[in-house]
């Protein structure tokens, strides 16, 4: 009885050991994951395409390898660090594809579950809004306003996944974020066209008084 006991623990031992190696390694690889995405956002806000798309290489070789080494360990695959991770994934992509017009990534592009890459979708919709804000700062212009229209297109897919939490990963709170950005951003693209206009009125109105 005791041997056998002790053979089953041996195999329980190993088990674990090799469960614990791979979570171990799943934790590394989603923080630097994570750090990856996040300084490719910060290299397109500083328009350096080159470091972007480097990072985004670095990202999606991380993707990769942390999807091939949990084949065998679905649970830990789809545990919220690591879905966390891959949706900070899918937003860089999709914020730089849309902000340089570039191919827009799908989800088997990015080889990625649905609902991560909606969260990733709904998330890029935050730093399209900075991107505006910036943009705005040099005046109104028709970059600012082809970007509030994909942040309408993003909400117009979301606000149709109308699913059970459980299915899309709390998406409906998100949806609701983006419906109050987009909301947000039109009232400050309103609020700078105006006052572009304004000043145009005020420019026309001195050259008239100075003839």
């Amino acid at each position: 009885m005791k041997q056998k006991l002790d053979t089953i623990a041996d195999r329980i031992h190993n088990s674990f050991d090799l469960r614990t190696a791979a979570r171990d390694r799943a934790l590394t690889q989603a923080r630097s994951l994570t750090r990856h995405c996040a300084n490719a956002i910060r290299s397109i806000h500083r328009e350096d395409e080159t470091a972007a798309k480097n990072e985004l290489e670095a990202a999606n070789q991380l993707a990769a390898s942390l999807k091939d080494n949990l084949t065998e360990y679905p649970d830990i695959y789809y545990a919220g660090y690591t879905q966390d991770a891959l949706k900070e994934f899918a937003e860089a992509n999709i914020v730089l594809a849309l902000i340089q017009n570039g191919d827009f990534p799908t989800p088997e592009d990015l080889d990625i579950e649905y609902a991560t890459y909606l969260q990733g979708l709904a998330e890029a919709v935050g730093e399209l809004r900075r991107r505006c804000l910036d943009i705005l700062r040099h005046g109104h212009s028709q970059e600012a306003e082809r970007l509030l229209s994909h942040m309408d297109d993003i909400y117009a897919i979301l606000v149709t996944m109308d699913y059970p939490d459980a299915i899309t990963g709390g998406l409906r709170r998100l949806t609701d974020i983006v419906r109050n950005i987009n909301e947000k951003t039109r009232g400050d693209m309103t609020i700078s066209l105006r006052q572009e206009h304004l000043e145009q009125s005020l420019q026309k109105l001195e050259q008239q008084l100075n003839r």
